[in-house]
């Protein structure tokens, strides 16, 4: 069983960075009109919020597949110009973002590996949906580590919002996603 650290506690306690990341996953979804059509993918985006940028001990570089941090290297409180980049990205890379919790953004974009039990908090308790794809069980078994505060994903499938921290979840299917970011 791994403890959580203090600091970790503390960044947890900030919701920006993360709240930032699921209004990029959900405009993205709501963008895209093609979800109910056969054989065609929507964006998709795994983020993955770390405590540290050290964490070649989890992942592995997904080739050829980066984040332009040329055009934004930081998630910040101006929305345009990461969502611009993230839409390019949901449609042409495969692969984790890693973003720091200061919101710095890595460019190489990363494989993320299955936690040994040792290295999972709450193992047994990990309650894994029936909708669950690979990038969704990754996502909640990763943020059982101590290094990683909390992950954000984007469905290709069906548009579908995920947030995963401590090894739980709250999904916002495409229907109810905007809720609160969204005017009626």
């Amino acid at each position: 069983m791994v403890d959580r650290t203090s600091s970790q506690v503390n960044y947890e306690t900030s919701q920006e960075l993360m709240d930032l990341l699921r209004y990029t996953c959900e405009t993205l979804s709501l963008e895209f009109t093609r979800w109910d059509e056969q054989y065609v993918s929507g964006p998709s985006l795994y983020f993955l919020i770390v405590a540290d940028v050290d964490f070649v001990e989890y992942t592995d570089p997904l080739g050829a597949n980066t984040w332009p941090v040329d055009r934004c290297s930081v998630v910040s409180e101006s929305a345009e110009p990461f969502i611009d980049v993230a839409r390019d990205v949901a449609f042409s890379c495969d692969g984790a973002v890693v973003i720091a919790a200061d919101g710095t953004i890595q460019e190489q974009m990363v494989r993320v590996r299955s936690p040994s039990p040792d290295e999972m908090n709450n193992t047994a308790e990990l309650a894994y949906a029936d909708w669950m794809g690979t990038k969704h069980l990754s996502a909640m078994e990763i943020t059982t580590r101590e290094e990683v505060l909390w992950a954000v994903t984007l469905s290709e499938e069906n548009g579908r919002v995920s947030s995963f921290l401590n090894g739980t979840y709250q999904d916002y299917p495409r229907e109810e996603i905007g809720g609160r970011w969204r005017p009626e």
